[in-house]
């Protein structure tokens, strides 16, 4: 820990994880929370756009890739939300206040926000996948002005799982942005819509010649959400997803995230539907 704080320039290497220590954490379901982490001295100044990774390093457990949880215009702190499901995740789990992580990135591609815009924006998530994709939103929403209609729609397995209530909440009172959300399995005292995510898309009024969609979630439900979406007429070219699998180094060294030929935390986890499509109709893959 000591030759990272040494030397800032040594912090350059993206192979070296810069020091960042823990602010607070909070549990946002049963086995799922949010951390956020505040920089040490010789941390490098941080920048990602909406849907990039880091690589988050607990010191004697070892190394994860998560997505970036918090708002890309906030530099000085970083948020992430995971599950614990794992040595790595359950170690962090327990972290206190001030308690030291590693965090080397950002890492990959980023949601097309900038360039939807004067488009009509449909944001898609299933499970955890809406921790991706909130800074898309976020950034949708800090610049709202410049867009068309804006969708959320969100599903989880039951209302236990709801990521982010307080938030969504907050959200589905806006003029300016409708929000869905929907669960599989519905309890005695939810009182809203009951079904996958997908039933969400035949209801919503956008422009399919004049949209892009951001998705993220399980792969099977990714799968089913192209489909509805191709229903509606919406072209490939205008569907994004976030491939998250099998990363490892997020260099493209290990080849552990290898998808064809190509290296997801290299060329994604964001990509267009169009220039993956074909690998995504291989079994094997």
């Amino acid at each position: 820990m000591n030759s990272i704080l040494e030397k800032r320039e040594v912090s350059q290497n993206p192979m070296l994880p810069q020091p960042w220590s823990v602010r607070r954490l909070w549990w946002e379901t049963e086995d799922t929370f949010s951390f956020e982490l505040l920089p040490e001295p010789g941390a490098t100044e941080f920048h990602f756009l909406p849907g990039q990774f880091n690589m988050v390093y607990v010191f004697g457990r070892g190394e994860i890739p998560i997505s970036i949880s918090g708002k890309p215009r906030d530099c000085a702190r970083l948020v992430h939300t995971v599950r614990a499901v794992g040595p790595v995740t359950r170690s962090i789990g327990l972290f206190k206040r001030n308690d030291q992580l590693g965090v080397r990135g950002p890492f990959g591609s980023h949601w097309p926000v900038e360039e939807a815009a004067g488009r009509d924006i449909v944001i898609i998530a299933g499970g955890i996948g809406l921790a991706p994709l909130r800074p898309a939103l976020y950034q949708v929403l800090a610049r709202r002005e410049i867009f068309r209609k804006v969708y959320l729609m969100y599903g989880t397995r039951t209302p236990n799982d709801i990521l982010y209530t307080k938030e969504l909440q907050k959200w589905a009172k806006r003029a300016d942005l409708e929000t869905r959300v929907t669960v599989d399995r519905a309890t005695q005292d939810w009182a809203g819509n009951t079904g996958v995510v997908t039933t969400l898309i035949a209801k919503a009024q956008f422009a399919p010649a004049n949209m892009v969609a951001l998705v993220c979630g399980p792969e099977i439900m990714m799968r089913f959400t192209i489909r509805e979406l191709q229903k509606r007429g919406v072209g490939n070219h205008s569907i994004y997803i976030s491939m998250e699998r099998n990363m490892k180094c997020a260099l493209g060294f290990c080849g552990h995230c290898q998808f064809g030929p190509t290296f997801i935390c290299k060329e994604g986890p964001v990509f267009r539907y169009d220039s993956i499509q074909h690998l995504l109709a291989i079994r094997e893959l």
